[in-house]
Parts: C-alpha cells; structure tokens; sequence
C-alpha cells in the first residue's frame, strides 16, 4: 500500500478543493457585486425619468458650443485661423456631445443630502456612498442618449455640410477619451465635494473651478487657435483631457493621442489617492463632531 504523502491525487485533492471554494466565493462575490450595482442604477434611473423634463433644460442649457461654432464659423478670425466652416461645425458639435455626457453635479447632491439629513444614513450602509453618485451621474447620461441624439439630428438638418461618421476604431477611441474625461471631472469635482466636512463654501469654490475648465477645456475654442505656450499649458491641465481631447477624436480632427491619454492618467493617478484621503479625514471630522 502506497501511503497519502507518495499518492500525488490525495496530495493534489485538498489543494484542489481548496481552489475551487476560493473561485466559487469570487464569483459569488462578482454576482452580488453585479446584482448591487445593477439594482442601484435601476432605480437611479428610474428617478431621472420623473424628471426627464428637467433633464431636457439641462441639456439645452449646454449650448455653448453650438453658439460659439456661429461666432468662430463667422468671424474673421474663424477664416484666418485655416479651419473651414466645416471643421468648426464638425469639432463644436463633438464638443457639445462630449459636454452632455462629462458634465458632474455631484457637489449639489452631496449638500442637499447634508443639509436633508440624508448623509448619515447613507454613511451607515455598507455602500461605500461615492458609489450612489456615479450610479445617478451614469443614469443622467443614459437620460440624455435620447434627447442629444434628437439634438444632433436637428443640427445636421440646419448644418447638413457638417454630416460626417466616423469610423469604428475613431468612435471607439472617443468613447474610452469621452469616459476618461468623465471619470476625471467627477474625481475633481468630488474632491471639492469632499471639502462640505470642513466648510459650507464649498460649492462657491465648485464655481471657481468652471472659469479655468471653460478657457482650458477647448469649450470657446479648438486649442490649435491657442498661442503655443498657452495651448501646451492646456494641454497638461486634466482639463483638456474632459473636452478637447475626446471632441478632436469625435470630430476626426489632429490630436496628440498618445500625449492626451498620459496626462489624462496621470491625473487620475493624483486624484484617486487625494480623494480616498479627503474621504477618511472628511468622514473621521464628521463623525468626530457628532452629525
């Protein structure tokens, strides 16, 4: 008789089992995951809809872009700088969709539900509560699909020399940029977000943040119009990389590909460990003080 330790099945038995346990957990893990996320954007959405008439101003109100292709498609400095009519339409109106679908209001949600007495609450469940306002920022977007592609239509129909499509891998590419530029806007925006711990001014600094995005963003202009130094500045700021950068991929135009993902990265990289540090110290003050 040959004993356990020289019988490589028995050997490899308890090992096996032990393996195939820790890969029913992760995917028991992965399914809950899947079951919290998917319930949570369910009835995030569901609440967008009650005021998908409210959604719709929303979204008439980021007309900037549209108004500003009328400015530079007219002026004589839209003639001089070398881009046709049809290049402004083109990169304004990827500028106005990559807007409807980057833009974060996540300081306004966070002090209503301070001030409603919803944020202790939302602190004790097992949700970590960042979660609950990317999941009402990602059904905000799925809202405005419908009402920026009726939007996109009526400007092709005024504007038709604008039509343009673009290929697979380029509206593949604009997507993965559009979604960098999101996830950037929301970590900055949160980061001030975070701030309500210590001050009640926070939203008046979320306003401050939106002169530096509107000049820096490419939101007035396309930054090939920027003077050189201006225009590389920009280009290292994380906000080039919420606008410009996924409208040129949008609308076909130039674009530093490589250089734009590596700044918009690097930025992530500095503000994800800025808010986790923002968060433990908000919510250590917080609970600290009693709320």
């Amino acid at each position: 008789m040959t004993s356990d330790r020289s019988n490589p099945r028995r050997q490899a038995g308890p090992a096996q089992s032990r393996l195939a346990k820790a890969v029913r957990r992760r995917a028991a893990s992965l399914r809950s995951v899947l079951r919290i996320a998917r319930a949570l954007f369910s009835s995030q959405y569901a609440l967008m809809l009650e005021y998908r008439a409210e959604i719709v101003l929303w979204a008439l109100s980021g007309l900037l872009p549209l108004l500003m292709f009328s400015l530079w498609s007219n002026a004589p400095a839209g003639a001089a700088s070398g881009l046709s009519p049809q290049a402004f339409a083109r990169y304004f109106l990827a500028a106005f969709v990559v807007r409807q679908f980057t833009i974060v209001w996540v300081v306004y949600a966070f002090e209503e539900d301070n001030l409603l007495g919803r944020l202790s609450p939302y602190l004790l469940q097992p949700l970590p509560l960042v979660w609950r306002y990317v999941a009402a920022h990602l059904a905000d977007q799925a809202t405005r699909l419908p009402i920026v592609t009726i939007m996109v239509a009526l400007f092709f129909l005024f504007v038709p020399s604008a039509i343009w499509i673009p290929s697979l891998g380029q509206f593949l590419l604009a997507i993965f940029a559009l979604q960098l530029g999101f996830w950037l806007n929301f970590l900055l925006h949160y980061a001030i977000t975070l701030l309500c711990f210590w001050s009640e001014r926070a939203r008046a600094l979320e306003k401050l943040l939106y002169m530096p995005y509107l000049f820096l963003s490419g939101l007035l202009a396309p930054l090939d119009l920027y003077p050189a130094s201006l225009r590389a500045f920009a280009l290292h700021t994380p906000f080039a990389a919420m606008l410009y950068l996924p409208a040129q991929l949008l609308s076909g135009g130039p674009v530093d590909l490589i250089a734009g993902l590596l700044n918009a990265v690097s930025w992530l990289f500095l503000l994800v460990p800025l808010n986790l540090w923002l968060w433990r110290a908000g919510v250590r003050r917080y609970a600290a003080l009693g709320a």
